[in-house]
C-alpha cells in the first residue's frame, strides 16, 4: 500500500508540477551559472547510497566550499544546518523557503529510492558518523517529508529529530503517512524552520 501511494502521488505530482518545474529551471539558469539540478549521494534504506535530486539552491561549487564554513568531522553530533548560508543564491533562498527545491525528489520516489514519507535522507558523510542506535533511522526508505518536517524542521535539535523519526518507524501505518502528507502542506506554506 505504501509503494502504491508513493507511485500514485509521485506521478500526479510530476504531472501537476511539470510546468512549475520548467519555470524554476529557467529561474535557476538565469540566476547563477551551473547545473539546474543538484545531485548528492545520500544514505538510503539500510544505509545504501543513492543519488538524490534537488533543484540547485546554492552556487555551483557549494560542496567544495563547505569545509570553509564547517568542519563536519569535528561536529559534536552528526548533523548541521547553516543559518544564512552564504552559498545560497537569490532564487535558492526562495526555493528553500517554499521547499520547491525538493520537487525533483518525486523522481526519487518514483524510482523507489525514496518514499513520500520517512526520515529525511542524510548526506553519506554525515550518516557514516551515526552511532548504532542512530542507524535505526536507516531501516526504512528516506522520505520527501516526515515527522521532522511537520514538527519544526530545521529548528529541531538532532535528539528531537531522532526521537520523532524512530517513533515513526516503530509506529508506522498508512493512515499516519496520509496525515503527515496533509500536515506538510500548511507547514511548507508557512516556511517556518526552512533555511
Amino acid at each position: 500500500m505504501k509503494r502504491a501511494l508513493d507511485v500514485a502521488v509521485a506521478v500526479a505530482g510530476l504531472m501537476l508540477c511539470g510546468p512549475l518545474m520548467l519555470v524554476i529551471a529557467v529561474l535557476i539558469r538565469r540566476d547563477s551559472p551551473g547545473p539546474i539540478l543538484f545531485t548528492q549521494a545520500r544514505a538510503g534504506q539500510y544505509g545504501r547510497p543513492f543519488r538524490m535530486y534537488k533543484f540547485r539552491s546554492m552556487v555551483a561549487d557549494a560542496e567544495a566550499r563547505l569545509d570553509e564554513l564547517i568542519q563536519v568531522e569535528a561536529l559534536a553530533e552528526p548533523r548541521y544546518k547553516i543559518r544564512n548560508d552564504p552559498r545560497v543564491t537569490r532564487v535558492g533562498a526562495w526555493l528553500r523557503r517554499t521547499s520547491l527545491d525538493e520537487l525533483p525528489q518525486l523522481l526519487n520516489v518514483l524510482s523507489g529510492s525514496m518514499s513520500l514519507v520517512g526520515p529525511r535522507p542524510e548526506a553519506m558523510r554525515i550518516a557514516t558518523r551515526y552511532s548504532s542506535a542512530q542507524r535505526q533511522r536507516l531501516l526504512v526508505k528516506p522520505g520527501l517529508t516526515g515527522t521532522m518536517q511537520i514538527s519544526g524542521r530545521g529548528d529541531l535539535s538532532f535528539e528531537e529529530r531522532m526521537k520523532l523519526e524512530l517513533d515513526y518507524i516503530e509506529n508506522y501505518s498508512i493512515w499516519r503517512d496520509i496525515m503527515i502528507l496533509i500536515k506538510t502542506v500548511p507547514v511548507v506554506l508557512s516556511g517556518k524552520g526552512a533555511y
